[in-house]
């Protein structure tokens, strides 16, 4: 068994498709790798203007050496959705980033500056001021400047928040999350402007909720919780009250509907949710889980994706496809088991193949010992491992598994 490349015009029914050739932007497929069985699967992959592909020789028709299913194969609609509907293509190309490392500290910087800022926001709002949201546009400006950079730093950075700086923190990650999906959606300058401000802002109404109530380290009691779901309306008047932008004010309201009208304050459905809202709803919720709550540990950033994606009725789909092509299947920092039974961290969720990101292998999972740490491309035809499983981290104790992505070593 081994990988070829081979011409578009090579390709027929029958072979085994180890990845596909050109920009991942290119095609409408999330399979790392796959049998081709469909015709229609086969003339799309002719129509996307894909150069080559590589295949894996070899295989039997029924996949017989294939590698275990991927662990996102449960979440079906998200692989056959796309393939079902056009090719979803950016408006522009993606610019040059830098390396994980650097715009790591940059990040840091900018949490810094922003957490201040936004507390003092915070403090102003429980005295009663005006909230003014378009002071804060040039820190927009910056959280946006890093995500062009590497869209995984700063989202990366933000979700090591702590208890004490969460509600600011948060804010900060919903609006580079915003504005990294804003992006991946293709949305015009002033729309993601507008749904990284509104990021910014979508928690303000928490500083009318008394600090014992937002801080308790606990489950909120009924009453508490009713309390808690007043802060989508604060939130929006004071936001009115200062002149932002009703787009602005629309993500404060309404980040907690539910697109099968589940949700609150307004119970709204479907696309009576407001474009921007209905974005918030699913930023503001995969930073929640992902972040260290007193009443709860965090979700890995994979295992969010994975739980995320079984909710029903929750989340506009189209948005959270486009959502998980922005931050990956495999976000930075995932631990991952590969199939030759050494552990690793994501550092890059790469972009030709949502399952195939570049990870840094540091353990032996069989040997339960430390590795030279490796760094592997899966996408790449010549590497022969590839992701078996996620891993939960709170189960193997590392006390440093950050610092193999934050260091960039």
């Amino acid at each position: 068994m081994s990988i070829k490349r081979i011409p578009i015009s090579e390709l027929r029914l029958g072979m085994y498709i180890h990845r596909l050739g050109g920009n991942w932007f290119q095609h409408p497929f999330w399979k790392g790798n796959f049998l081709l069985r469909s015709p229609r699967d086969l003339d799309t992959i002719r129509r996307c203007g894909i150069p080559d592909v590589w295949v894996v020789t070899g295989k039997t028709p029924d996949g017989g050496h294939a590698a275990a299913a991927p662990p996102f194969a449960e979440a079906g609609w998200m692989l056959s959705a796309v393939t079902e509907s056009p090719a979803l293509s950016p408006l522009s190309e993606p610019g040059e980033t830098t390396p994980l490392a650097e715009e790591v500290e940059r990040a840091r910087r900018v949490c810094l500056v922003a957490r201040d800022q936004i507390m003092g926001m915070f403090d102003e709002a429980r005295m009663g001021r005006a909230i003014d949201a378009s002071t804060t546009l040039p820190l927009v400006r910056q959280i946006a400047d890093s995500v062009e950079r590497h869209p995984q730093a700063l989202l990366s950075v933000a979700r090591l928040k702590t208890q004490d700086n969460y509600t600011y923190l948060h804010s900060v990650a919903v609006c580079a999350l915003m504005l990294a999906l804003s992006k991946e959606m293709g949305l015009d300058a002033e729309s993601t402007q507008l749904a990284g401000l509104g990021g910014l802002m979508h928690d303000l109404g928490k500083a009318g909720i008394p600090l014992d109530v937002l801080n308790k380290p606990g489950k909120l009691s009924s009453a508490e919780f009713d309390l808690m779901k007043r802060h989508p309306a604060r939130g929006a008047a004071m936001l009115q009250e200062g002149g932002a932008a009703p787009a602005v004010q629309a993500v404060a309201m309404h980040h907690h509907e539910r697109i099968d009208g589940g949700g609150y304050p307004g119970r709204l459905g479907g696309d009576s949710i407001p474009l921007l809202a209905r974005m918030g709803a699913v930023c503001d919720v995969y930073d929640a889980v992902t972040s260290i709550r007193p009443y709860k540990a965090p979700w890995s950033p994979a295992e969010a994706m994975r739980r995320m994606a079984r909710w029903e009725g929750h989340f506009d789909r189209s948005i959270f496809e486009s959502f998980v092509k922005a931050v990956g299947i495999y976000p930075i920092g995932s631990l991952v088991r590969l199939r030759s039974q050494r552990l690793a961290v994501v550092i890059d969720p790469g972009r030709d193949s949502l399952l195939t990101p570049v990870v840094r292998v540091f353990y032996s999972a069989t040997d339960k010992r430390d590795l030279p740490p490796e760094t592997l491309d899966l996408s790449l035809p010549q590497c022969d491992d590839g992701i078996q499983d996620l891993e939960d981290p709170d189960a193997w104790h590392f006390p440093d598994l950050n610092d193999y992505w934050m260091s960039g070593q």
